[in-house]
């Protein structure tokens, strides 16, 4: 273990990895991936031209390992491991931390405050049904209870709570910065659902992910500038912690990743703050001149909306995919882009709601094992700019979570994630499907023509 942490993260990340490199290499010859960007590497869990046996049932399987991908940049550092983090419930990775911080390196924890309680030390009768299956899923995973196993193994851990709130709307980021020097960051919450798949289900694959890995001290101070603010004094009284709009947070900071443009902008922001993410990414969309690819966990945004589809009438080529699961809610700017709009259970239609009389044809779901989701927040823009992190495209993310929005402008990472959406789009379902027609067909006979706009 000593020596495998004084290797720089790439040579861990290599010896964590080698037996899934060396084996495909060995069954076949998967295309070459394209370069990437000095001091970037990215990994997708779904990623054909790879794979690794899953610690789950010890089965070969598709995609790059993330939890590698964690475990490596643990592995490597020296001084320092900095985590915020919605969800931590991997035992190895709490394991890895807890050896880390016994060797003397600095390792703090944030967590969002719904999952900052050990599952282990929580009464049955005080869960919902949701978080019972939560639970069922978390002993199934074997290993031990990973929130635990950090406090047993000493390491200070706070949530969202440690300002004296009740929390933000939710500490949603997804980062990890080591020795100031390196940063962990993308749609993946350190859990098994994120990334090999639910425990108690075989035919899950985990939800689609993906990880970067971004070497640049500029970047990590960043990074560790946000941590800083969440930490304040830490679990010691919490005094100077700030989540949510009590951070006051900046705009929009560019700094570089090697030779790299590399944006970083962390939320919340007030509504009437111009700096915020939903006026930032609107902003960059209208740059598009002639491509757009999202692959979108939430996109319930109206302006947002309305600029995919003006985009798309000026005769840039647009491909959306949304998570199945959100794609067809009443709030969903799907049913915009698709002519559609659906009342909520109340039969009230969203104001503002702009359906298009000229539907997007390139609009839809991808094809997912059941109970797994599209995590990804991610466009690629004229294939030479990725916008990505853990903001959603909703309100929310804008105005009341803890998130990270970033906006990376190379062709060569572009290329990455283009060829993310291309494997998404093979089999996807376009337009208006079998499932929405259906769902129109139920709120019609619920609501009839008795349909109300929302105040």
């Amino acid at each position: 273990m000593l020596k495998l942490r004084r290797l720089p993260w790439a040579a861990a990340l290599g010896l964590l990895l080698a037996g899934c490199g060396a084996e495909a290499a060995l069954v076949g010859s998967p295309p070459k991936p394209p370069p990437l960007p000095e001091g970037m590497a990215v990994a997708f869990n779904h990623n054909p031209a790879s794979r690794y046996r899953s610690p789950i049932d010890g089965r070969w399987r598709q995609g790059d390992d993330l939890e590698a991908f964690v475990l490596a940049s643990i592995a490597g550092a020296e001084r320092e491991i900095l985590v915020a983090v919605q969800e931590l419930t991997l035992p190895r990775i709490a394991r890895a931390l807890v050896e880390r911080h016994r060797q003397g390196l600095r390792v703090r924890v944030v967590l969002e405050n719904s999952y900052s309680t050990p599952w282990s030390e929580q009464h049955l009768a005080d869960l919902s049904p949701r978080e019972r299956h939560r639970r069922a899923q978390l002993e199934a995973l074997g290993g031990g209870d990973a929130v635990a196993l950090l406090r047993d193994g000493g390491i200070p851990v706070i949530d969202d709570t440690a300002d004296g709130s009740a929390g933000s709307g939710l500490m949603h980021h997804k980062f990890m910065v080591i020795d100031g020097r390196e940063v962990l960051t993308g749609s993946t919450n350190f859990t098994s659902s994120c990334i090999h798949g639910d425990p108690d289900d075989a035919s899950t694959r985990g939800n689609v992910n993906h990880m970067l890995r971004l070497h640049s001290q500029e970047l990590a101070a960043l990074f560790r500038e946000e941590f800083e603010r969440l930490w304040g004094s830490g679990p010691l009284g919490g005094q100077g912690s700030r989540f949510g709009l009590a951070k006051e947070s900046a705009g929009l900071r560019w700094v570089r990743v090697g030779s790299t443009p590399v944006g970083v902008l962390f939320t919340p922001h007030r509504m009437r703050d111009e700096r915020n993410g939903l006026q930032l990414l609107a902003e960059l969309l209208q740059q598009a001149e002639t491509r757009l690819d999202l692959a979108l966990f939430v996109f319930s945004d109206q302006r947002l909306g309305n600029v995919v589809g003006d985009l798309h009438a000026r005769g840039v080529a647009v491909r959306l995919l949304a998570d199945p699961g959100f794609a067809n809610r009443f709030f969903s700017e799907v049913l915009d882009l698709l002519g559609l709009e659906l009342p909520d259970h109340r039969c009230i239609v969203q104001a503002g709601n702009r359906p298009l009389d000229d539907p997007l044809p390139g609009v839809g779901t991808p094809r997912l094992a059941g109970g797994d989701k599209l995590h990804h927040k991610l466009a690629v823009i004229d294939r030479r700019r990725v916008i990505t992190g853990s903001f959603n495209w909703s309100p929310a993310a804008a105005h009341t979570n803890d998130e990270t929005l970033l906006v990376i402008d190379s062709p060569r990472l572009a290329a990455h994630f283009g060829a993310e959406v291309d494997r998404l789009w093979k089999g996807a379902e376009l337009g208006i499907t079998e499932r929405l027609q259906r769902k129109q067909q139920r709120m019609l006979e619920r609501c009839g023509s008795g349909r109300r706009a929302a105040a």
